[in-house]
């Protein structure tokens, strides 16, 4: 009798629905969305009541200071509701972020998992108040000042995040930042900025497993830029991984980069069906003798390009583009790039004012580079050094000069 009663009680229980999951309206912990009121207390008791439910954003334009959301938060700002970072600097509380003080940025997590920012509407940084305060810097002649600025979303040691349906714009300075995350997915977004300082779009930072989906990007910086260390790193540095971007379109910024901070390098990237319209760069991998390690397992395919400066740049001499006069060989040491395993197919592009430059180190070429039924139109063509390539169906139509300037120390092999 009591086993019938065991087996009758469990057979119940998988039919009861699991408790609906907490919804929390920021208006009801006395949010006003008046695009003036500053609703950052009110927001923040509404994340702390309803960690691992919803905190919802509806009707209205909250003015809100920096907010981390918890594991298994759900953020859903709805169509036509913005969040707006205020635009008064102490609200701004410090963050270390990597080896680097800075301020925290709009959104974030922090050692957190499962959290998902959806819902339709806008996060926007009030981006403008701190670009200006940039440029007064810089105008007054004061050297040697650090003016941190915050960025738009930041997700630092997180894991399983999704952002979908949701506009970021107008960051401080970099829009959207996995930090040492890993398992993202960024889908159907619009990342916007104008022309405004270090406003990229997303920079994935030694973080893996990531998915950006049908992301429409025009921003005054990267559109994309996969980092993985800084500057003379030294070190450890963990590498950017298994990055796949699909079907995305880019206008305004640099282009899809890799780089130019790569300390810890990066491998299995792989983008596809990508637009690029009037960007500077298209497919762009930089770094340089202080900054680079192996980037390797690189694939472009399907990449359609209009009006775009440079369609393809791989340059190991950042921030130039190509040496002037003889290049000597140096030592190789742990900072020094090596780009390899490097595919880029079925290009399309057209009305270019350069084709490209590819262009390695003496001690480090670029190698097992292979470019494939790719067609560039520009007024000239495209310079190369440096570089161990296989060229099958490649066709540069220039209007002036030579379509491919193929140094000795380069060896193309064209099919």
């Amino acid at each position: 009798m009591r086993y019938g009663m065991i087996l009758m009680m469990a057979a119940l229980a998988g039919t009861i629905p699991a408790l609906a999951a907490k919804t929390c309206d920021v208006k009801d912990y006395g949010a006003k969305g008046d695009g003036v009121t500053k609703d950052t207390a009110a927001i923040l008791k509404a994340v702390a009541t309803c960690k691992g439910g919803t905190v919802k954003l509806a009707g209205g334009t909250f003015v809100t200071g920096p907010i981390l959301l918890p594991s298994g938060t759900t953020l859903d700002i709805e169509t036509g509701a913005t969040l707006l970072g205020s635009p008064d600097r102490e609200d701004y509380p410090h963050w270390t972020f990597a080896r680097k003080d800075t301020v925290q940025p709009l959104v974030g997590t922090r050692f957190a998992e499962n959290v998902t920012i959806t819902g339709g509407g806008t996060i926007d940084g009030n981006g403008h108040i701190w670009w200006e305060y940039v440029q007064g810097v810089k105008d007054s002649g004061v050297l040697g000042t650090d003016h941190p600025r915050p960025m738009g979303m930041v997700f630092d040691h997180s894991k399983h995040i999704k952002v979908e349906n949701i506009t970021m714009q107008n960051a401080g300075f970099w829009q959207i930042v996995p930090y040492y995350a890993d398992d993202l997915v960024f889908r159907n977004m619009r990342i916007l900025a104008p022309h405004s300082p270090n406003t990229d779009a997303i920079d994935p930072f030694s973080s893996g497993h990531i998915l950006i989906d049908h992301v429409f990007s025009s921003v005054g910086d990267d559109n994309i830029a996969i980092k993985s260390g800084a500057i003379n790193s030294p070190g450890p540095d963990a590498p950017s991984h298994d990055i796949t971007i699909t079907d995305c379109t880019f206008e305004n910024g640099h282009g899809l980069s890799i780089g130019s901070e790569l300390a810890g390098g990066a491998q299995h990237i792989h983008a596809s069906r990508i637009h690029f319209k009037g960007t500077d760069q298209g497919i762009r991998i930089k770094a340089n003798r202080d900054r680079g390690h192996d980037v390797s397992d690189i694939t472009f395919d399907d990449i359609t390009m209009e009006d775009v400066k440079t369609p393809i740049l791989i340059s190991e001499y950042y921030p130039k583009v190509y040496p002037e006069g003889e290049v000597k060989a140096e030592p190789v040491q742990r900072l020094t790039p090596h780009f390899h395993d490097i595919h880029i197919s079925n290009v399309k592009s057209t009305g270019s004012p350069t084709a490209g430059v590819i262009v390695g180190l003496p001690e480090s070429p670029v190698e097992d580079l292979t470019l494939k039924n790719v067609s560039i139109s520009a007024k000239t063509g495209m310079k190369i050094a440096y570089t161990k390539a296989d060229f099958d169906n490649v066709k540069v139509m220039v209007e002036e000069g030579e379509p491919l300037t193929i140094s000795p120390t380069a060896t193309i092999k064209q099919h």
